[in-house]
């Protein structure tokens, strides 16, 4: 069942929408690739194969830089293997880091005491319609920007 999200368009009207879609956080994908930590790994693979299947899955091109830089530099992907990784997300509703998203980030983080990138996450999730991001780096159970975060990793 889909949950209504109230969000405000770009002038500042709110609108309500029906959404699953889910947006997700480096940190899932990483874990997907990530040979060291095999419970992490199974766990954040089927979470994608769900989302890739009903076709909810939302990034945002922060999260694909992240990945990259932490695929290469702290699980020691090599980099080609790392954007070969990284054309796979295509599957994915891709949203585009924008000024206003930043502006919005910013905003978010300075009212809700969130680290200026976790704000730039909800912010991207918010403007996509998403009802909730999968993310092990803020409250679970929380929701901002009206976006719910949830922990499919405990």
């Amino acid at each position: 069942m889909a949950i209504p999200v109230i969000r405000a368009d770009r002038i500042g009207r709110a609108t309500t929408c029906m959404t699953g879609k889910t947006f997700l956080d480096t940190n899932i994908l990483v874990y997907a690739v990530d040979e060291d930590a095999p419970a992490r790994r199974e766990t954040s693979r089927k979470v994608i194969a769900s989302l890739v299947e009903d076709g909810s899955g939302v990034i945002s091109t922060q999260v694909m830089q992240e990945f990259y830089v932490a695929a290469t530099r702290k699980l020691g992907m090599p980099p080609l293997a790392a954007k070969a990784v990284l054309r796979t997300f295509s599957v994915f509703e891709v949203v585009q880091v924008s000024p206003e998203l930043i502006h919005a980030a910013v905003d978010c983080s300075t009212l809700n005491a969130v680290s200026f990138w976790d704000a730039l996450i909800l912010a991207s999730a918010s403007s996509a319609g998403c009802s909730r991001v999968f993310t092990e780096d803020l409250n679970a159970g929380q929701t901002l920007l009206g976006v719910a975060i949830e922990n499919p990793l405990v």
